[in-house]
C-alpha cells in the first residue's frame, strides 16, 4: 500500500514540475477558468432584459397613436428607438440589428377605433432572435392590449354601465398566471449558472486530453511512468519545453549499447535482451550515414517482436494516472464551490441540495478528465483526441434542454443528450438549485455518475496498457 501511494506521490510531483515550467498548461487549470467564470458572470450581470429597441412608423399621427407610442415606450420590456417615415428605413434598422422589430401604425387607426371596428397595429419583428422576438410580442402585446381595454371601457362606461361591470365584461375570462420557479425570468440565474458548468465541463476535458495526449506527443510516456514507479527523478521541463516534440525525450546516441539507455527510457525498454551478435543490427549501427530518428525506429521495430515493453500492474497503474490527473481536479473543486456560491446569491437553496450539486460538480469534472484522456489514448494523438474532445464537449449545452426542451427534440437527439454526461448534472442543478427539490431525488444520478468515473478510470487503464505495447504510435501530434 505504501508503494502505491508512493506512485501516486510520485506521479504528483512529475506534473506538478511540468506544470511549473509550462505557463499555459498551468493556465488552462486556473487563470482560464477564473477568467470564464467571472466574465459570464458579468455578461449577465444585468439579470432581466429590459429595454429591448423597436422602431415606429405613425402613419395616423393622432392622439390615440402618440398614446400608444407612449405606452410602447413606457414598458419595462421595450424602447423607442426611432420613429421612421417609411418602411424602407424602418427594415434596414432591422438589419443593422439596431431595434428588433417595428410597430406600424396604420392611417386609418384613429377613424376605425371612433367608428368602432377593428383597428389592427402590425408587429413585424425579427424572429430569427427567438428569445428577443418573444419578449418585443409581450411588451407590444402589453401595451396594444391596455389601450385597446381603456378604449372599449371607456366607451362602455360612456353607455351606462358601471367601471366595474364594464371591466368584467370586457374580460370576462382572465389568467392568474403563477410563476412556480424563476418568477421574475432572472437570466443570470436561468443562464449563466447553467452555463458555466458546461464551460467548466470542457475545459476539464481539454486538460484530461492534454494531459495525457502530450505524453504520446512527446514520446514520454514510458519516462512518466517510469518516474512514478522508481526513484527516477522527473526530467529538466524547463530545458526541453522549448524543444519540437520529436526531439524532446528522444535517444541521442548511436551506439547499439546506448540505444535503448538514456537518461530517461523513452519508451521503457531498457530491459530489452538484445544479441551484440547480430549482424544485421551491427551492420546498421555502423552506418554512420543513418540519422538518429530513422536509426531509432528501426532498432525499436526490428527488437519490438522478441522483446517486452513496459509491464505496468493494474493498481500502480491507477495510483499513477490519478497522481497525475490529480492537479486537474483540485482548482477544478475551487471553481465548482465558486459556481454555486455565484449560483445561490440571487436565491436561496438548502445546504443539503447545495452539498448535493458540489459533489455531482465533482464527479462530473472526474468524469470530464478521464474522458480527454481516453480520446488521446484511442487515438495515440494528441490533435485527434482534443478534435473529440471539442466534438462532444462544446455541443453538450445545446442538448442539455435548458434552452431547448429536450422532450421536443428527436428520437436520435434525445438519446444522444442522453448520453452525455452534463445533460444529467444540469437536470439536477436546476431541480435542487432553482426549483428547491428534495435531495434524496439526486441520490440516482450520484451513483450513476460514481459507476460511470470508475468505469472511465478503468478503461483509461486498459488504454495506457495497450498504449505500452506499443510505443511505435507514440509521438503522433
Amino acid at each position: 500500500m505504501t508503494s502505491l501511494w508512493l506512485t501516486f506521490w510520485r506521479s504528483a510531483i512529475y506534473e506538478v514540475r511540468f506544470l511549473r515550467h509550462n505557463r499555459w498548461d498551468f493556465t488552462m487549470l486556473f487563470w482560464l477558468p477564473c477568467a470564464t467564470i467571472f466574465l459570464v458572470w458579468w455578461i449577465f450581470s444585468r439579470p432581466f432584459i429590459t429595454d429591448l429597441p423597436v422602431a415606429v412608423i405613425d402613419e395616423s399621427h393622432s392622439p390615440v397613436s402618440q398614446m400608444l407610442i407612449h405606452y410602447l415606450e413606457t414598458s419595462p420590456d421595450l424602447t423607442v428607438r426611432q420613429q421612421y417615415n417609411n418602411q424602407h428605413g424602418a427594415y434596414n434598422a432591422i438589419l443593422a440589428q439596431q431595434v428588433y422589430g417595428v410597430v406600424i401604425i396604420p392611417k386609418n387607426f384613429a377613424t376605425n377605433i371612433n367608428s368602432a371596428t377593428a383597428a389592427p397595429v402590425i408587429l413585424k419583428v425579427n424572429a430569427q432572435y427567438g428569445t428577443h422576438s418573444g419578449i418585443v410580442q409581450r411588451g407590444v402585446q402589453s401595451a396594444v392590449g391596455t389601450i385597446s381595454a381603456g378604449i372599449e371601457i371607456k366607451r362602455m362606461v360612456k353607455q351606462g354601465v358601471s367601471p366595474t361591470q364594464a371591466g368584467i365584461s370586457y374580460a370576462p375570462i382572465s389568467i392568474n398566471r403563477v410563476s412556480l420557479f424563476n418568477a421574475g425570468t432572472n437570466y443570470q440565474q436561468f443562464l449563466a449558472s447553467t452555463v458555466l458548468p458546461a464551460l467548466l465541463h470542457i475545459l476539464a476535458m481539454i486538460i484530461g486530453a492534454t494531459t495525457i495526449g502530450r505524453e504520446i506527443r512527446d514520446h514520454s510516456l514510458g519516462i512518466w511512468y517510469q518516474c512514478a514507479t522508481t526513484d527516477t527523478p522527473p526530467p529538466d521541463f524547463e530545458a526541453k519545453k522549448h524543444l519540437p516534440p520529436h526531439a524532446k525525450f528522444k535517444p541521442t546516441s548511436r551506439h547499439f549499447e546506448d540505444v535503448y539507455v538514456s537518461d530517461f527510457d523513452q519508451y521503457g525498454l531498457s530491459k530489452l535482451s538484445v544479441s551484440q551478435s547480430d549482424n544485421a543490427t551491427r551492420n546498421m549501427v555502423t552506418n554512420r550515414n543513418m540519422s538518429d530518428e530513422t536509426f531509432n525506429k528501426i532498432a525499436i521495430n526490428d527488437q519490438s517482436k522478441e522483446a517486452s515493453t513496459i509491464k505496468a500492474t493494474f493498481l500502480s497503474l491507477v495510483m499513477a494516472l490519478n497522481g497525475k490527473l490529480i492537479w486537474g481536479l483540485l482548482p477544478y473543486t475551487l471553481w465548482g464551490a465558486v459556481v454555486l456560491i455565484l449560483a445561490v446569491d440571487s436565491h436561496s437553496a438548502s445546504l443539503a441540495s447545495i452539498l448535493v450539486v458540489y459533489v455531482l460538480f465533482l464527479l462530473l469534472m472526474m468524469i470530464s478528465l478521464w474522458l480527454g484522456a481516453i480520446f488521446s489514448l484511442l487515438a495515440y494523438s494528441l490533435r485527434i483526441g482534443l478534435s473529440i474532445t471539442g466534438f462532444i464537449s462544446a455541443p453538450a449545452y445545446a442538448f442539455a434542454g435548458i434552452t431547448f426542451p429536450l422532450v421536443a427534440m428527436s428520437d436520435n437527439a434525445q438519446r444522444w443528450a442522453n448520453i452525455l454526461p452534463l445533460t444529467p448534472y444540469l437536470k439536477v442543478q436546476v431541480a435542487q438549485l432553482q426549483m428547491l427539490a428534495p435531495p434524496a431525488l439526486a441520490m440516482p444520478y450520484i451513483y450513476g455518475f460514481i459507476i460511470g468515473v470508475a468505469g472511465c478510470m478503468l478503461v483509461t487503464v486498459f488504454l495506457c496498457q495497450r498504449a505500452f505495447t506499443n510505443p511505435l504510435k507514440w509521438g503522433v501530434r
